[in-house]
């Protein structure tokens, strides 16, 4: 039986405007940039409370990122916001060459990411923005499952120094994890023990995989789950350790195979324990339009994609 419970659904874009209003109340340091999205980033709370440190800049992402890295200079610590698709790939020269090159204190925060940002359509979602980010040097990149969680990492990376990708998302969606929790970057954080396979989840997929893991036990296969929030750095260890016990992996993630979650395990276990894994992700496809729901079925990113995967991989197990 699944531990957690959803607390009643919420977007976790709120759980970022949350926690950055809460830190507009205890850390002075703290500015919000963001590019004609306040209502879509939910800041509009943080913005009330502190408009002498707020930037409008409008539809011009690429001049945010180097107003805000130019921020970090005088001692604060600024948050941008914007869809997953315009702080990433429209401004990726401006993240590495001026957040990322020299260490930047920016944190760059995320909405409306992969498919579950619906109905505007492939142009709008992104699902390379993780592997994006992953690869630039020093780049902390997380990826909160719920509202409670997402509150809980905005809170954390305001105390992290050096930049950092923070990626949520825009629909509803189960809010399981505890009011009270402590966001520690880079921890891997196991859900469910099993002992029969692996299921390694991040973003929206946590809850899926829970989901998963209930319906697997009644079929006799018991799931550990294990909620990977932080892909860098990446809990290695308890990937490795987990394996070991299971002998085989699924990743689930709403993003592309393609230099997701699923390649940085990969890479973990090539490296320290060759071990039968299965993806579920996008298969180096765009989206299209859709409600999220449509999205995540068509594109093999829900409760029963992952159970599918299990049944392929067991049987691969030494």
């Amino acid at each position: 039986m699944i531990k957690y419970t959803d607390q009643g659904k919420n977007d976790t874009r709120s759980g970022f405007g949350a926690g950055l209003a809460e830190l507009g109340r205890k850390n002075p340091k703290v500015v919000a940039l963001c590019a004609d999205l306040v209502g879509s980033l939910k800041m509009d709370e943080f913005i009330s409370e502190n408009p002498d440190r707020f930037f409008q800049v409008g539809i011009a992402e690429a001049n945010m990122m180097g107003i805000a890295a130019g921020l970090t200079i005088g001692g604060y610590i600024p948050f941008t916001g914007t869809f997953a698709n315009f702080s990433t790939g429209r401004v990726y020269d401006q993240i590495r060459q001026s957040i990322a090159y020299s260490g930047k204190n920016v944190k760059i925060c995320a909405s409306h990411a992969g498919v579950t940002l619906g109905e505007d359509g492939a142009t709008h979602q992104i699902l390379e923005d993780i592997g994006l980010m992953k690869m630039l040097p020093g780049m902390t990149v997380i990826n909160p499952c719920d509202y409670n969680q997402t509150r809980a990492a905005t809170l954390a990376i305001a105390e992290h120094e050096g930049p950092v990708y923070l990626r949520f998302g825009r629909p509803k969606v189960a809010n399981f994890t505890p009011v009270d929790q402590t966001f520690e970057i880079g921890k891997a954080l196991m859900l469910q023990p099993g002992t029969d396979v692996t299921v390694l989840a991040t973003g929206h997929l946590v809850w899926e995989a829970l989901v998963a893991a209930e319906n697997l036990a009644e079929q006799g296969i018991s799931a550990e789950v294990i909620n990977i929030h932080t892909i860098k750095p990446l809990d290695a260890q308890a990937i490795v350790a987990s394996a070991k016990k299971t002998g085989c992996v699924v990743t689930a993630e709403e993003h592309n195979y393609l230099g997701g979650l699923g390649e940085s395990v990969a890479r973990v276990l090539a490296t320290h324990l060759p071990t039968p894994q299965e993806f579920v992700a996008t298969q180096d496809t765009f989206g299209e339009s859709g409600t999220p729901e449509q999205l995540m079925d068509k594109y093999g990113l829900n409760t029963k994609a992952i159970e599918k995967a299990v049944f392929k991989v067991i049987p691969r197990k030494a």
